[in-house]
C-alpha cells in the first residue's frame, strides 16, 4: 500500500501545484492555455506515439481488453441515460451529465500509469486512449447535438473529421502502424520523441490543477455526486467485472481498471460551451470528478493490485 501511494502522490501533488500556481498567479492567465495546446498537440503525442511504436503489442490479449474498456463505455452511457428520468434535469444539464458518465481525463491516465505500472501499464493505457478517445467523442458530440440548447445538426461526415483530427487518437494510431510494420524508432527521432514526451505529464498535470473551479464546486448538486460515484466507483467496477469476463491478465486488467476511474476530462467543458450543454454543471464535474479522485484513485489502485 506505501508502495502505491508513493507512486501517485506525485501524480496528483502536480494537480494541487497547478492549482496554486493559478491561484497564486506565479504564472500569468495566459500561459496556462498554450501550455495545454502545447500538451495537447505536442508533447502527449510525441509520448504516446513513442510508447506505442517500441511496445510489444503482440504480448497483449487486445480482444479483451477492447471488449473490457469499451464495454465500459457503453454500460456507463446507456445506465446515465436510463436513469435520466430519475435526475429530474433540464436537458441541456443532462448533456452535461452524459459526457461526466463517459469522458477519462487522458492526463491523469497516463501519469497513473507511467508511475504506478511501468511500460507496459504505459502501453495498455495507450491502447485504451486509442479505443476511447473517438468513442467517447462520437457520443459526446451527439448527445451534445441531440440534448444541447442548440440548432446544430452535425452531419456524419464532420463528426468522424473531428475525430481524425484528434492528435492523441493519430499519435496512436501511427505508432502501432510503425510498430506492426517493424519500422521501429530511427535513430535521432526516437530519443527525441522520448525526452520530448517526458515533458508531457508534469506540463498536463500542472494544467489541470490550473483549470480546477471550486466556484464551481461549491454549486455541486444531487446530480454531480451521482456523476462522481458513477465514473469513480461503478465504471471501474463494470471494467473489473468484463476484465475478469474476458480473461484480461492481471497486470493488464490494472490499467484498464484504473483509467476506467478517471475523473472527467476538461474537454468536455469546451465542447459543452460550444454546444449549448450546461457549462456551469459541466465546470462543476470536471472539478468535483478529479478532487475526488486524488483520494479514490488510490484506493482503486490498492485493490486491483490486491485482485
Amino acid at each position: 500500500m506505501i508502495a502505491i501511494l508513493s507512486a501517485l502522490l506525485p501524480t496528483f501533488a502536480l494537480i494541487i501545484l497547478g492549482f496554486g500556481l493559478r491561484q497564486r498567479q506565479f504564472l500569468p492567465d495566459a500561459f496556462w492555455p498554450g501550455a495545454e495546446k502545447l500538451t495537447y498537440f505536442v508533447t502527449f503525442p510525441a509520448l504516446l506515439f513513442s510508447n506505442t511504436a517500441k511496445a510489444d503489442l503482440g504480448s497483449l490479449p487486445l480482444f479483451g481488453i477492447a471488449a473490457a474498456i469499451l464495454g465500459t463505455v457503453a454500460i456507463c452511457a446507456i445506465l446515465i441515460v436510463a436513469i435520466k428520468p430519475v435526475l429530474k434535469v433540464r436537458p441541456a444539464a443532462f448533456s452535461s451529465l452524459f459526457q461526466g458518465a463517459i469522458r477519462p481525463n487522458t492526463y491523469i491516465g497516463l501519469a497513473v500509469a507511467a508511475a504506478l505500472l511501468g511500460d507496459n501499464g504505459l502501453t495498455v493505457t495507450a491502447l485504451c486512449v486509442a479505443l476511447v478517445v473517438p468513442s467517447v467523442n462520437v457520443l459526446s458530440v451527439l448527445a451534445c447535438a441531440h440534448w444541447g440548447d442548440n440548432d446544430r445538426k452535425t452531419g456524419v461526415v464532420s463528426l468522424l473529421r473531428d475525430v481524425i483530427k484528434n492528435p492523441l487518437l493519430m499519435a496512436c494510431v501511427l505508432g502501432s502502424l510503425v510498430n506492426v510494420m517493424g519500422f521501429g524508432l530511427p535513430p535521432v527521432i526516437g530519443p527525441f520523441l522520448e525526452v520530448l514526451g517526458r515533458a508531457a505529464l508534469p506540463i498536463g498535470l500542472l494544467a489541470v490543477g490550473a483549470g480546477l473551479d471550486l466556484t464551481a464546486a461549491r454549486r455541486a448538486g444531487i446530480p454531480v455526486g451521482l456523476s462522481t460515484l458513477g465514473k469513480l466507483a461503478i465504471s471501474p467496477a463494470i471494467a473489473a467485472g468484463l476484465c475478469m469476463v474476458f480473461g484480461v491478465p492481471s497486470a493488464d486488467m490494472a490499467a484498464v481498471v484504473l483509467y476506467a476511474a478517471l475523473p472527467c476530462s476538461a474537454s468536455a467543458y469546451v465542447l459543452a460551451r460550444l454546444m449549448g450543454g450546461d457549462a456551469q454543471m459541466m465546470a462543476s464535474i470536471i472539478t468535483v470528478h478529479t478532487l475526488v479522485a486524488i483520494g479514490s484513485m488510490p484506493i482503486i489502485a490498492i485493490l486491483v493490485h490486491a485482485v
